[in-house]
């Protein structure tokens, strides 16, 4: 039996995954991590932290399921994507990581712009540049600490840092390298023309790989601390959105990935390199070789229950708020939320957008604003949906689950009702680290092909149809829920 370590260097924590030939998860252990925001719209991290997790997970890993570290034929990786990380000549952390999202680069994003052309950038890139991407970091360090800049000689992501401290090489795999923003998504590689416009030496940024391509052996020092066997080939994996994609088996058109975390996300694979006009959908490298994704990410979405529920009824559990809101009718009875808690980013990418409820009255109820969080969230991911099937992908076959979000019923029939379309379930919980641990077998032969690892190893286990009862209702309310953004748009800016 041949067995596949599967690491996911989230933002909260560090997760070691195990799983065998046949894909069965045989154990998983995960490792905190801490955030600091040392200073307004500032979030960082401490690599060194990174490493630590991602030991201790491995190691309690292997101990939880017995199996032999010499049994462990491939590692894949995984992880937050657009993290920076800037090391020196000898490969030391110069500074923080600064994560994903950080918002202290709206300037540079700006420059970007200006210095490349906004239309010419989405062209060359597939995306507009936004605060939480790597390259305005970059930009950011260069303005802010030119200090640490001029010590500078490679640039990482938080996955890739691991891998250096695995393996001792700088590598990159090709989903996560076009989340800086500085691919060109075309060639699947570094742009010259954004280096250069950016003053970003080409030799910092390092060699990228298809997903499951092999990129080095975990060395002798890394496999004392870990116990793993020295050797042991390292793949390149994904970043967690490609990665999880690959976990819950939307790796070919048609098959949408609908996450339902702190933030939200829709994933489509598409089978070349498309671009939405306007910058509004992400548009990035899949973990596959030969395959983009569109993915279209809202800030708050069971983020915005969290929210709601810490704030307006602490101390009541979810699953009570829920059956409450089951006797509320599709539409709230007229009230609307608009989950913009952390500003957004599909499809206004904008810091500065702020959360409402709008339509209240003295027959709302709790029940009422628990139902109108749970299909604003819903809303705001429906533009994501709308926006990919204007692209031309309007053949959607199937849309895949995922996600806190997604285990109670009642907010599972609201977003099948409001996207009209069947919800399925899979039975891979942890999609991130599942995902790599798959790259990790195909790229030692287990499986010829992800599409195949995926089909071998992921099956349905339930779906949500949607009630074509509730569409009218929807579409109307859904109307109006766009007309709100633009309408206070100019308000938001007012309450800085």
């Amino acid at each position: 039996m041949a067995y596949f370590l599967g690491l996911d260097v989230s933002t909260t924590s560090s997760k070691a995954l195990l799983i065998d030939q046949n894909g069965k998860v045989l154990g998983m252990e995960s490792s905190a991590h801490t955030l600091s925001s040392p200073k307004p719209l500032w979030s960082e991290q401490d690599p060194a932290q990174w490493w630590q997790a991602v030991v201790q997970s491995i190691r309690n890993v292997i101990l939880q399921t017995g199996i032999s570290s010499s049994e462990i034929e491939a590692i894949g990786l995984t992880g937050q994507m657009h993290g920076l990380i800037l090391l020196d000549a000898e490969g030391e952390v110069l500074r923080p990581a600064i994560l994903w999202n950080d918002q202290r680069c709206q300037a540079q994003c700006d420059e970007i712009h200006q210095r490349v052309g906004k239309e010419r950038f989405i062209q060359i890139s597939g995306n507009v540049a936004l605060t939480g991407f790597t390259a305005p970091k970059i930009l950011w360090v260069a303005e802010n600490e030119p200090g640490i800049y001029s010590r500078a000689r490679h640039v990482l992501l938080p996955k890739d840092y691991i891998r250096y401290k695995l393996t001792g090489e700088f590598a990159m795999d090709k989903a996560d390298g076009s989340g800086t923003v500085l691919f060109d998504l075309k060639a699947r590689d570094w742009s010259k023309e954004l280096l250069e416009a950016l003053n970003i030496p080409r030799e910092w940024m390092p060699p990228t790989y298809e997903g499951p391509e092999i990129t080095g052996y975990v060395s002798e020092s890394a496999a004392a601390l870990t116990g793993l066997e020295r050797g042991t080939p390292v793949v390149a994996g994904g970043g967690d959105q490609a990665a999880g994609a690959v976990g819950v088996g939307a790796v070919e058109p048609g098959i949408i990935g609908l996450t339902v975390g702190t933030s939200g996300v829709i994933f489509a694979t598409t089978p070349a390199p498309l671009v939405e006009p306007q910058g509004r959908l992400h548009a990035f490298c899949h973990a596959l070789p030969d395959r983009w994704h569109f993915m279209g990410v809202m800030l708050s979405a069971a983020g915005s229950l969290q929210w709601y529920r810490d704030t307006l009824a602490p101390g009541v559990s979810f699953d009570e708020l829920l059956r409450e809101a089951e006797t509320v009718p599709a539409g709230s009875e007229g009230l609307l939320f608009l989950p913009y808690l952390s500003g957004e980013r599909t499809p206004h990418p904008d810091p500065l957008a702020r959360g409402a409820f709008i339509g209240l009255t003295l027959r709302h109820t709790r029940s009422h604003m628990t139902r109108a969080v749970l299909e604003g969230v819903a809303f705001g991911l429906k533009d994501s949906f709308n926006l990919i099937r204007d692209t031309g992908l309007d053949s959607v076959s199937q849309v895949r689950a995922s996600g806190g979000g997604t285990k109670g019923a009642l907010w599972r029939q609201v977003l099948a009702d409001v996207l009209e379309s069947e919800l399925v379930s899979v039975n891979t919980a942890e999609g991130g680290a599942f995902g790599a641990a798959l790259l990790a077998g195909v790229g030692r032969g287990a499986w010829p092909d992800v599409v195949t690892a995926c089909h071998d190893t992921i099956q349905i286990t339930g779906k949500t149809d949607p009630n074509p009862d509730t569409f009218e209702v929807y579409r109307h309310a859904y109307q109006i829920y766009r007309q709100l953004y633009p309408l206070l748009k100019s308000t938001f800016t007012q309450l800085i």
